[in-house]
């Protein structure tokens, strides 16, 4: 198979992994940045665990449970408390923590559940989560006696990177880059992470409005994510919040911070530099 052909492969895989987290599990679930149309949603967390291998609940208590104590000894994944290379590991233990927390109804995760009306995923209630690792293996496999070995590895590669992606933008994007606003924490805007990951990169934009679709602030800024949720709304698949976008640079006001509801614990809006 030509390298062409394993690249659009992995491409598709890489973005399908994604488009699940960071339209999905991220703008949708975690801050209702973006509304899905119910159908979809019902779709993303059913599909999404057997998609990405990470749950959908359990995602968005750990990303809440991040903005909360966003790089203080409390965060789940800064590298303030663990070093940019300690990031990947530390990441696996909080999510463990946030999957135990939740079966056990733990208050101290629980809390952090508001506007998710659905269970954890029944392959994790069920200890079954490493089955959806062993679906995409079997399909990688498939594409590598079929069409060689670099096909099977490019899909399987690409569906699984979401730990690389968390880590570059948890990592990166709390440690490398510059600041639009003054929050709180140590967020950066990082353009390597965000061209890479769908405009994920732009934490600083981020934490400081957490309630936009947009992470984007500056007409250089390019969030690839937000075109995904533009298009999605074009196809009436979603619809976007756009009381609480993020303000262009030089702007004449800013936006009406986000609901409480939309992340508990959530900071207002920070004022730019």
């Amino acid at each position: 198979m030509s390298l062409i052909a394993c690249l659009l492969v992995f491409l598709a895989a890489y973005l399908l992994n994604l488009l699940v987290i960071s339209v999905g599990y991220h703008r949708a679930l975690a801050h209702k940045a973006v509304r899905l149309h119910p159908v979809l949603q019902r779709m993303l967390v059913a599909g999404g665990s057997w998609i990405t291998g990470i749950d959908a609940k359990s995602w968005v208590v750990m990303h809440r449970l991040h903005h909360e104590h966003s790089d203080t000894p409390l965060d789940p994944h800064s590298p303030v408390n663990v070093g940019i290379l300690g990031i990947g590991a530390e990441q696996l233990r909080s999510y463990k923590r946030v999957v135990i927390g939740l079966l056990k109804r733990d208050p101290a995760y629980t809390k952090y559940t508001k506007g998710l009306d659905f269970d954890v995923h029944v392959l994790t209630r069920r200890g079954r989560w490493w089955l959806p690792y062993v679906v995409h293996g079997v399909v990688g496999l498939g594409l590598a006696l079929w069409g060689g070995w670099m096909l099977g590895v490019a899909y399987f590669v690409g569906m699984m990177s979401h730990p690389i992606q968390g880590g570059l933008v948890n990592s990166l994007g709390h440690a490398l880059g510059g600041r639009n606003f003054d929050t709180r924490d140590n967020s950066r805007n990082n353009h390597l992470a965000a061209w890479l990951i769908l405009g994920e990169g732009f934490q600083n934009n981020h934490h400081a409005y957490p309630g936009s679709a947009s992470f984007s602030h500056r007409a250089h800024e390019v969030d690839l994510g937000y075109w995904a949720c533009v298009t999605l709304e074009r196809l009436g698949l979603c619809s976007i919040d756009r009381a609480h976008l993020i303000p262009r640079a030089g702007g004449a006001s800013a936006p009406r911070p986000a609901p409480e509801v939309t992340l508990p614990g959530s900071h207002p809006a920070a004022a730019p530099r």
